[in-house]
């Protein structure tokens, strides 16, 4: 298992959903860009029956392109939230999510789940430092989002994402698929967490994750059989 799903295990189940873990008082950082919210974001750009896949860690050589051809077979978007060494070392893989029409989302650098306990230069050089990465990788694909490790946001964070165009985003179902729990739990899980959201965290990276695809073959229709229909969080 390499270093992000390390991290993975302590951390990506967090029950807050990417919720604040600081809200003390903290220094400003200026005003967000306008049209970017720094709220977290959760809920879905459409208003029907509809739900949000995100595949964080990656992208992984191997489990990357099995999940962007499920994807393709099925005809589903999703959002990959992709750390910045990830990025810079599978290029070809950031310019395939974008050009098939997914969406791009800042992980950070290191995948510190700690970091909001950090000093906010510290954050600030995850953030901005992953953004470089990611922007090389795809030649200047928009980057969507922001999701903090393990949900370790701060209200600086946030406002720092939301200044460079980047919306925070959180999550409503974690299956916990980042521990391998097998496909069917995997899917049964979500299927009994959809009713608190529409935006769901799984992973193409950092570890094996052919549970992950396994229940993903089984999802996509039942979730066409249900009447729901395939968004994005709102940026």
């Amino acid at each position: 298992m390499g270093v992000f799903g390390v991290f993975s295990l302590v951390t990506q189940g967090a029950a807050d959903g990417g919720a604040d873990r600081d809200d003390k008082a903290t220094r400003s950082t200026g005003h967000p860009s306008p049209g970017v919210d720094p709220e977290i974001s959760r809920a879905s750009e459409d208003d029907g029956k509809s739900v949000n896949l995100t595949l964080d860690d990656g992208p992984d050589p191997t489990w990357t392109p099995k999940a962007l051809d499920l994807l393709e077979r099925h005809d589903v978007k999703a959002t990959f939230c992709v750390t910045g060494p990830n990025a810079r070392s599978n290029p070809d893989l950031v310019k395939r999510i974008a050009a098939a029409g997914h969406r791009l989302c800042n992980h950070s650098v290191s995948h510190d789940v700690t970091m909001d306990r950090k000093d906010f230069a510290y954050q600030s050089q995850e953030i901005l430092d992953a953004k470089n990465m990611i922007d090389r990788a795809s030649g200047g694909e928009r980057i969507w989002y922001y999701r903090a490790p393990g949900g370790a946001f701060t209200p600086q964070s946030r406002k720092l994402a939301a200044e460079n165009g980047m919306r925070p985003l959180g999550w409503n179902v974690d299956p916990g698929d980042y521990r391998r729990p097998g496909a069917d739990r995997i899917l049964s899980r979500i299927k009994s967490q959809l009713a608190i959201g529409p935006t769901v965290l799984l992973h193409d990276g950092g570890g094996n994750r052919s549970q992950t695809l396994e229940a993903l073959e089984e999802l996509l229709p039942w979730l066409k059989e249900q009447g729901y229909g395939f968004s994005f969080p709102k940026a």
